[in-house]
């Protein structure tokens, strides 16, 4: 059973992604759950706080359920944050929830990219088939039994749990990216995300004298800039550019 994600980027360089097993699957699932009931329980104890419990008791006594709208504003509320806690914050961190980014791990597609909006959907959508019939039963059981230690969620999705590592998820994208381009060649590709990867860590000329033979190699025209501060982000800009794949023009 493999426990590794490898990619490869334009230049050949492999790189290795170790697999998140059930145990940091569960760890993760564990804290995430423990920050929703918390969350539930501030908000109900703040409606306690607001509204008169005795009259509340009444209410849900005769289960005027239509009458009163205090009760949808006191358990609507906590309802929609316990069950959209895992596909919101998914999408807005990119795959990680503050549980998995605890646990060390994050979401990623089998070819190493962060996931869209649709596979997360999808994912957390099918939480209800792997919960079943009670404490995750199904998806425990598929995990265990996966090469991979996906759930069905994952499986449908694409998906899979990953370790956090020192390369970053946007460098993998732009690895990836640049392996599918036909605009640069693969030893052009592999100098432009070296030299990306190192922009912030190196001196402003430094970073202006790389960038520009960088673009006199591949035949592309300079920046016009006024500055040495402007023509140093009018190349970032320039070089990200080529790595997303939307180069300007010549």
């Amino acid at each position: 059973m493999t426990d590794t994600l490898r990619l490869t980027t334009a230049d050949g360089m492999d790189i290795s992604l170790e697999v998140a097993g059930v145990g940091s699957r569960s760890y993760a699932f564990i804290v995430d759950w423990h920050i929703r009931v918390l969350l539930v329980l501030v908000w109900l104890g703040a409606m306690l706080l607001t509204f008169d419990p005795y009259k509340l008791e009444g209410l849900f006594e005769r289960l005027d359920l239509v009458a009163s709208w205090k009760i949808y504003f006191i358990l609507v509320p906590p309802l929609l944050a316990y069950f959209l806690y895992h596909p919101v914050l998914e999408i807005l961190m990119r795959g990680r929830t503050p549980g998995k980014r605890l646990a060390g791990v994050r979401i990623v597609t089998t070819d190493g990219r962060t996931p869209g909006i649709g596979a997360l959907l999808v994912r957390n959508l099918l939480r209800i088939v792997d919960c079943l019939p009670s404490f995750y039963l199904v998806g425990l059981v598929v995990a265990m039994t996966t090469a991979r230690h996906v759930r069905i969620g994952d499986l449908a999705a694409g998906t899979m749990l990953v370790h956090e590592s020192g390369v970053s998820s946007k460098s993998l994208q732009t690895a990836t990216r640049l392996a599918l381009s036909r605009s640069l060649s693969p030893t052009d590709q592999a100098l432009l995300l070296d030299l990306l990867e190192r922009w912030s860590s190196l001196r402003r000329q430094a970073r202006i004298d790389l960038g520009s033979r960088f673009l006199v190699k591949i035949g592309e025209a300079m920046p016009e800039a006024p500055t040495p501060a402007t023509l140093d982000q009018a190349l970032f800009e320039q070089l990200s550019a080529f790595a997303d794949g939307t180069p300007g023009r010549r």
